[in-house]
């Protein structure tokens, strides 16, 4: 194995080709917990962050997956670009962003979103599609004429990398595969995987 650049940087940079062209939405990835038992879920989230520690998606905080990542802390991503070929695999132990962080993105969100954020409690059961319906326009109201503040049960996760695989699609199933993976002492390694 030898020592490579910060993959999180060629991440990144996949992800802004991704922008201009895929015709889905290059942020969604699919993030897999384990719940206390030990049983796996997976679902679609949005990455709203890439930087030098991981990368950063936002969620009700008493969410399935909050639970989830509460009892255990440590999360998959796997992204797919079909467009590029290519796929993102990135693993490690999740931590809470800054009040600040949460605060700032949450402003940046549509008005709508906003608000549906403060209607919906995400996965609890729900007796009709009229019941959100209905909590979302009180809620309008109740923040009509100023701004719609961050639910204190709304935040963000970090998801710290310590392993990502870059997969490249090539003919014939020949696919390049490379593995990096974070070390103690700092710096990443990169070693390179039979398809």
């Amino acid at each position: 194995m030898t020592r490579t650049p910060d993959p999180l940087a060629e991440v990144s940079r996949l992800l802004s080709r991704a922008h201009g062209e895929e015709s889905h939405d290059p942020t969604a990835a699919t993030l897999a917990t384990v719940n206390a038992a030990g049983r796996p879920s997976a679902r679609i989230v949005l990455i709203k962050d890439i930087d030098a520690v991981g990368v950063t998606f936002y969620t009700n905080l008493e969410s399935r997956k909050a639970r989830e990542l509460e009892a255990n802390p440590h999360a998959a991503l796997c992204i797919y670009w079909p467009t590029l070929h290519k796929q993102i695999r990135i693993e490690g132990e999740v931590e809470n962003v800054t009040e600040r962080e949460a605060d700032a993105y949450f402003a940046s969100r549509p008005r709508g979103s906003q608000i549906g954020a403060w209607a919906s409690r995400q996965s609890e059961p729900l007796t009709s599609r009229r019941e959100l319906v209905s909590g979302f326009l009180k809620t309008q109201a109740r923040f009509a004429g100023q701004p719609v503040l961050r639910p204190p049960f709304w935040g963000g996760y970090r998801l710290v990398a310590h392993r990502i695989e870059i997969w490249h699609n090539q003919l014939y199933r020949l696919h390049d595969r490379f593995l990096y993976e974070h070390r103690a002492e700092g710096g990443w390694t990169e070693q390179r995987l039979y398809p």
